[in-house]
């Protein structure tokens, strides 16, 4: 537990925060906002203090996926949505919790992650590529160059 973390606090944060405890196992713990824009919108966290999804590690690391795919197929049947987005935010919260947005056609949602207006290109194998004139992709020299960073550090691991 880390001192003046409101997610540590657990039941004694979520009522700060306006949501409720609706599953809980030894690593993770799972709340639903009762205060969204759509119904099941939920947090899911780690009991223990991790700071961020690059600090994961350990028995949270090991089941992430696991308790991901289960609180989200949870949140899908119960809200009988079509998709469950996940989003990670570093939203002023230091500590590692990952929002669960069950999305029905027409809800507050969408799937924009691009600032600005979004246009639609189809591509000729039917595939739809979305992108913003305003933001406009960078250099492919800059994103190999990263890509091969992140290579060279998974293959270091």
């Amino acid at each position: 537990m880390s001192e003046g973390c409101i997610i540590c606090r657990k039941e004694a944060g979520d009522g700060h925060l306006h949501r409720l405890e609706v599953w809980r196992d030894d690593l993770w713990r799972l709340t639903v906002s009762l205060d969204a824009e759509v119904p099941g919108f939920a947090y899911l966290e780690p009991l223990r203090h991790i700071p961020t999804i690059a600090d994961l590690d350990g028995p949270e690391a090991a089941s992430f996926g696991a308790v991901m795919a289960k609180a989200s197929q949870a949140l899908k049947e119960a809200t009988e949505a079509g998709i469950v987005y996940v989003y990670i935010f570093g939203d002023g919260v230091p500590h590692l919790h990952v929002h669960l947005a069950p999305h029905k056609d027409g809800d507050a949602l969408n799937s924009q992650m691009i600032r600005g207006e979004i246009v639609s290109e189809k591509m000729p194998d039917g595939f739809e590529r979305f992108y913003s004139p305003e933001f406009p992709a960078l250099p492919e020299t800059d994103q190999r160059r990263v890509a091969d960073a992140v290579r060279g550090r998974l293959a270091a691991s």
